[in-house]
């Protein structure tokens, strides 16, 4: 780590007139509009969540003025107004955010007020959960580091936020890779009414990063419009001209409450309120150029006057813009996916060699790099030598597509989805893999980006969308006991905007794989790691073969009995039908494959056939995905039913090491040919 010393570029002599008065301009009105905005909430109109600024004036300013929207990417936190405003929204457009109208160009009033953004300049809707954006800055400038683009990414937050584990993950990644990252902390001492001295041990955020190789940390007084234009410009230019990530720590104070559900009353006393309102920049530059005899007291009048007359013809437009109509909720959840032009019903006639599940997928993994030069993969242990993760899937990947299309990440799962997530934002065109995680289980810690990732093309009416393909090795079967055996789509399967598909044979594999990998929106392929050696899991994979989403495919006929089934269990399944049709029943089994989307109408057509169904999975039966299966056939099949549906799947245990408690954990083919008798005599 190297601090910087700041390069002075602007000082109140020096500048010019015109500048300076850009600059007052922008922070009178910025601070009419904050200091109007709980008058919206009062009048009943919006702006529900508002966090004023007041104190975070001269670094705002200066984020924005620095910031090139046709170069740069720009992600503001929830109190950073001045900062959109300074990058050039308009008053119109702020106020269009905080009363949450249909044109409000960060969301269209799907997210929450004060998340200011403007997606043609580059200028990012954040998501509520407090810093996570600085991943997605990250990955941006990887984007822009792999394709040579001469810009930066800038992250803004407060200093508080840095305690989240994610900041860390994000400035080493940045330091280690080397990207134009520009991580500006706006440090106003509090988080809501946490003391700074709750959140950590320097007085500085930024002395936490000093062991840092490549960071280089810059500081500076926030509330100093020269000093923090100087920090901010010197900052994007080291980032710029070094390839190498900058903090900028700004001291900032906040004046006022730190949201409009807050009273800070209750933790500052009279003392300090009044201390921190003596500090207020914006009178403190008005004087100082008044004494610098560049301004007169009428000049300054006069510009209030002009801002005054912007902010009420703003207030008159943005009252009057629409309002998000109800069924609007339905639009942008998930992107359109690819649609196969062959093999529509996704079934194939080809009589080619069978090929492994695992080389299925490293297999159509390489055409798709073919095909697409603009497609990535990364993640743990993937690309070491002749060794392709944990189960070699991507072996002789990095060797064929070069170090900057496929390598390692750390392991830090959070680190490896976010900056998926950032990075696809540098283009539309790119397409990200990612291994989420060698170990399904182990993929917990990136939830919080999972999530985030869910939401992102709702979140932002359909100006973004995650365009990547989480894979995870997923399931037992294989002796791993705890974080080795896990299942996880009963918890994916509840976050509208991902799809969740689970191939069981080697041809579907494929096919899902490539469609996914062709389509925009965030993908999770679970992979059932039983699979992958397994001959059972053999088929003849043609080259070019896609599965559309949201069609499952019959893989035996049947009259008494339909077994609705995925991933592992198809096989389970299909081995009891087997042994039933010895009995004398016939059982129909229905390989869903996609689970989101769902083939209603397949499940429908099963149950109106056979009049009796079992839904069988290899996660757990209680509050396992099987219980959505049996509400969509009570709900759309019921009058059908002669029999109530039933379900066989894991115990509601964890799943042991030792075989003989995995045994009597997972569901097996005789506890489903069990079952399906005792179903069947219903």
């Amino acid at each position: 780590m190297t601090t910087i010393k700041i390069v002075k570029h602007h000082d109140i002599k020096k500048t010019d007139k015109q500048i300076l008065t850009r600059w007052l301009h922008l922070m009178i009105l910025g601070r009419m509009i904050d200091e109007r905005a709980p008058n919206y909430l009062k009048q009943a109109l919006g702006w529900s969540y508002h966090a004023p600024y007041a104190g975070h004036d001269a670094i705002q300013l200066a984020i924005g003025q620095v910031f090139d929207r046709h170069t740069d990417h720009l992600f503001p936190y929830y109190r950073d107004m001045l900062t959109a405003l300074s990058a050039g929204l308009s008053a119109e457009e702020l106020i269009l955010n905080g009363i949450s109208k249909a044109t409000d160009l960060a969301s269209g009033g799907r997210h929450m007020s004060n998340h200011f953004a403007k997606p043609e300049w580059n200028i990012h809707n954040v998501s509520s959960c407090t810093g996570n954006h600085i991943l997605h800055a990250v990955g941006v400038a990887r984007g822009m580091k792999t394709y040579k683009h001469k810009g930066v990414a800038i992250s803004s937050q407060g200093e508080s936020s840095v305690s989240e584990g994610y900041c860390y993950e994000a400035i080493t990644g940045a330091d280690r890779e080397l990207l134009p990252c520009v991580f500006v902390f706006q440090d106003n001492g509090y988080g809501i009414s946490v003391p700074k001295s709750d959140q950590t041990a320097n007085e500085q955020v930024a002395d936490n990063f000093s062991g840092f190789k490549n960071l280089k940390i810059i500081k500076c007084d926030g509330k100093d419009v020269f000093d923090s234009m100087n920090a901010m410009i010197t900052a994007r230019e080291h980032a710029l001209k070094h390839h190498e990530p900058v903090i900028v720590h700004a001291d900032c104070v906040r004046i006022g409450n730190h949201s409009n559900s807050d009273n800070h009353e209750w933790y500052r006393d009279e003392a300090e309120r009044a201390a921190a309102k003596a500090q207020d920049p914006l009178p403190s530059f008005k004087n100082d150029l008044v004494k610098a005899k560049i301004f007169s007291e009428k000049e300054i009048v006069k510009l209030e006057e002009e801002a005054k007359a912007i902010l009420l013809e703003a207030h008159s437009k943005a009252v009057k813009a629409p309002n998000p109509t109800p069924e609007s909720i339905f639009d942008f959840v998930v992107p359109e996916s690819h649609q196969p032009q062959k093999y529509l019903d996704g079934i194939h006639h080809e009589t080619t060699e069978p090929k492994k599940f695992i080389d299925a997928i490293n297999g159509t993994l390489k055409a798709e790099f073919r095909h697409n030069p603009d497609t990535f993969i990364w993640g743990q242990d993937v690309a070491n030598k002749e060794k392709g993760g944990i189960f070699n899937v991507t072996k002789g990947m990095q060797q064929e597509f070069g170090k900057e299309r496929v390598f390692n990440g750390p392991i830090a799962e959070d680190y490896i989805l976010g900056t998926a997530n950032g990075m696809s934002r540098f283009d539309d065109k790119l397409r990200i893999v990612v291994e989420g995680a060698e170990f399904a289980d182990y993929f917990w810690p990136a939830m919080e980006q999972m999530v985030e990732t869910s939401h992102d093309y709702w979140r932002s009416n359909g100006a973004f969308s995650p365009n990547i393909t989480i894979r995870l090795a997923s399931g037992g079967y294989i002796g791993g006991g705890l974080y080795h055996s896990q299942n996880l789509e009963g918890t994916l399967t509840t976050l509208p905007g991902i799809r969740v598909v689970v191939p069981a044979f080697a041809d579907d594999a494929a096919g899902l794989l490539r469609t996914s990998m062709r389509s925009r929106g965030c993908t999770v392929y679970l992979e059932p790691k039983a699979l992958y050696n397994a001959k059972y899991a053999m088929t003849p994979v043609p080259e070019d073969f896609e599965v559309p989403f949201g069609k499952a495919r019959l893989r035996r006929e049947g009259r008494d009995l339909s077994i609705i089934t995925y991933g592992n269990t198809v096989h389970f399944s299909l081995e009891a039908a087997e042994i039933l049709a010895k009995e004398g029943l016939e059982v129909e089994v229905l390989d869903l494959r996609s689970l989101n989307p769902l083939d209603y109408d397949a499940i429908v057509a099963t149950v109106k056939k056979t009049h009796r169904a079992l839904v069988v999975h290899e996660d757990k039966v209680f509050a396992g995905f099987g219980g959505e299966l049996v509400g969509v056939i009570n709900d759309r099949a019921f009058e059908h039913l002669d029999a109530p549906v039933r379900r066989v799947g894991s115990t509601f245990t964890p799943v042991g090491f030792n075989r003989i408690l995995e045994r009597a954990t997972l569901p097996d083919t005789n506890k489903i040919a069990a079952a399906a008798r005792e179903l069947c005599k219903y």
